[in-house]
C-alpha cells in the first residue's frame, strides 16, 4: 500500500496552477521567512548528510556542484 496521495486530473491542474503562479514580493518573503516543519528539517538534514557522504571533501562537493550546474544549463537550452 502506498502512502502517496492520488489526485484527480482537476486536482492536479489546480495544484499545478497554484505552484506556477507568480508570487508577489510579500508572498515570497512570507514563504522564505516561514519556519520549517520538523519533516522539512529532517528531509534537509538527510539530504545534506547524503551529499557530504557522497562527496566527502570540499573539492569533491565543489566539483559536483559545478558539474550539476553545467548539466542544468545544458538541459535548459534544449
Amino acid at each position: 500500500m502506498s502512502d502517496l496521495p492520488t489526485f484527480t486530473p482537476e486536482q492536479l491542474a489546480e495544484l499545478s496552477a497554484s505552484e506556477e503562479r507568480p508570487l508577489s514580493p510579500e508572498d515570497f518573503a512570507a514563504r522564505v521567512d516561514a519556519p520549517w516543519t520538523d519533516a522539512e528539517r529532517e528531509d534537509f538534514e538527510s539530504l545534506v548528510t547524503w551529499f557530504c557522504r557522497r562527496y566527502p571533501t570540499p573539492a569533491e562537493r565543489l566539483a559536483a556542484t559545478r558539474s550539476l550546474a553545467a548539466q542544468w544549463k545544458r538541459s535548459r537550452r534544449s
